[in-house]
């Protein structure tokens, strides 16, 4: 009788460890060791949130969403604005955009419409495992959407890229649903260069905010010097681990799937996570917008941390009340806003004979080197498929052509792919990464980009 009274006190001590431990774990505690951010690497990503809300505005002569303060789109330099009309379901709508003032070619993707039944058909066209691509696995309605866009929108790119001068960066940015596009989008574009002009990798950059779990951890660490993800304190869609497709099909009763997926990962260990090659996470650098503390009501003036993290890569749910909220474009933009203003501030408080706290040179260098670390803990913690920065050849210093078709017959003169071959060039990477089965176009399971 002892014993099983023992036991039992053994048993409740424990759950009560466990709730405590889960009930008191804060969004702030993913990024605590990570750096702070500064202002000028930051300085893009308020501006982004408002080209991303202007895809949501009927009328950007008279917006709704977008703050009067601040930077606001210019309408007469949007080049095009895609609906739901227009994209048959293909694609979340998106525009165009061309900031003369900031020299850049933004092309940004708006997130889930919870009324739009093609959204759900994009997030679930998915399984766990499904489909493998550039040596990791990623979403594969999300990748095939982003082949779409590029196939719709790759001669625009290219077309505004060249009349500017060659001088223009190519920014793609997303939110939620979007985000995922906008990676995969990336990924992409990043790998085949020479079809958008032979736009140098240093001038493509992807923001995906409030990011969705779309690729694998090799991929993550990959590309984090082209996408950054921003995530404000305790959004939930980075940290679930849990199959999109699975999320939205729960989107009504989404705190009862939280706490399960909370209660089910507490018994998967950490080694086990990182070695599923099949297991999705946010893509690339890491920008955490904290404004939270325990045990204190209201919101702080934001701090933005940021870091490569290969484990502990926001593998914690949060049990808040503000993680649904704190996935909203509109508060992540507010929050971003202020964080910036904050940061200049410290910056400017700064006198004229006292040196700044980190020069931009050596801040290029040291997020360089963080990423070349990351590389090699990846490999060190034996992610699969993971490389070295030193088993790979810089992409700049690879040979810009245009792949080819392996296997190649009698239809060789068909299939090669040319750098002159404008919009059908999209056409073969789309025959590349599909096959025709019964008539029905199907993404291969094993398409990984020509090299």
């Amino acid at each position: 009788m002892s014993v099983a009274c023992g036991m039992e006190c053994v048993v409740v001590l424990g759950c009560m460890r466990w709730v405590w431990r889960r009930c008191t774990y804060i969004g702030s505690n993913d990024s605590a060791t990570w750096s702070s951010a500064t202002p000028d690497e930051f300085d893009p990503v308020p501006r982004i949130c408002r080209l991303i809300l202007a895809v949501y505005e009927p009328d950007l002569h008279n917006p709704h969403f977008i703050p009067t303060v601040g930077f606001r789109p210019n309408p007469d330099w949007v080049v095009k604005r895609v609906t739901y009309e227009q994209t048959l379901g293909h694609a979340p709508p998106y525009l165009i955009y061309v900031d003369h003032d900031h020299k850049e070619l933004v092309l940004a993707i708006r997130g889930l419409n919870l009324v739009k039944e093609s959204d759900y058909k994009l997030l679930l066209d998915n399984k766990l495992g499904m489909q493998m691509f550039d040596g990791g696995y990623v979403h594969r309605g999300l990748l095939k959407s982003a082949i779409w866009l590029l196939k719709e929108e790759g001669e625009t790119l290219k077309r505004l890229w060249l009349e500017n001068g060659s001088n223009y960066d190519m920014v793609f940015a997303g939110h939620s649903l979007g985000s995922g596009v906008a990676t995969l989008l990336t990924v992409i574009v990043v790998n085949h260069r020479d079809w958008l002009g032979g736009i140098p990798r240093r001038k493509v950059r992807c923001y995906a905010l409030a990011p969705a779990r779309c690729m694998s951890l090799n991929l993550a660490v990959k590309y984090a010097d082209v996408i950054y993800s921003v995530v404000l304190q305790d959004d939930f869609l980075p940290r679930t681990a849990t199959p999109l497709e699975d999320i939205f099909k729960s989107i009504f009763c989404l705190p009862c799937l939280m706490f399960l997926v909370c209660l089910r990962d507490t018994f998967i260990p950490e080694g086990r996570k990182l070695r599923d090659p099949r297991r999705l996470y946010a893509p690339g650098r890491m920008y955490h917008i904290v404004e939270r503390k325990f045990c204190r009501c209201g919101r702080f003036p934001p701090e933005v941390r940021t870091a490569i993290p290969v484990d502990g890569r926001f593998e914690h749910i949060v049990l808040s009340c503000n993680a649904t909220s704190d996935h909203g474009i509109i508060w992540i933009e507010r929050e971003a806003e202020k964080a910036l203003l904050r940061m200049k501030e410290e910056s400017s408080s700064e006198t004229v004979t006292t040196a700044p706290k980190i020069q931009k040179l050596e801040r290029l260098q040291t997020i360089e080197k963080e990423h070349k670390d990351a590389l090699e803990r990846a490999v060190s913690l034996n992610v699969p498929h993971a490389v070295t920065s030193n088993e790979e050849a810089p992409e700049d210093q690879k040979p810009e052509k245009a792949p080819e078709i392996e296997n190649q017959s009698e239809d060789a003169a068909d299939t090669k792919l040319k750098s002159t071959g404008g919009r059908a060039r999209w056409d073969d990477l789309v025959e590349k990464l599909f096959k025709k089965e019964s008539g029905d176009v199907l993404l291969t399971r094993d398409s990984n980009p020509p090299e």
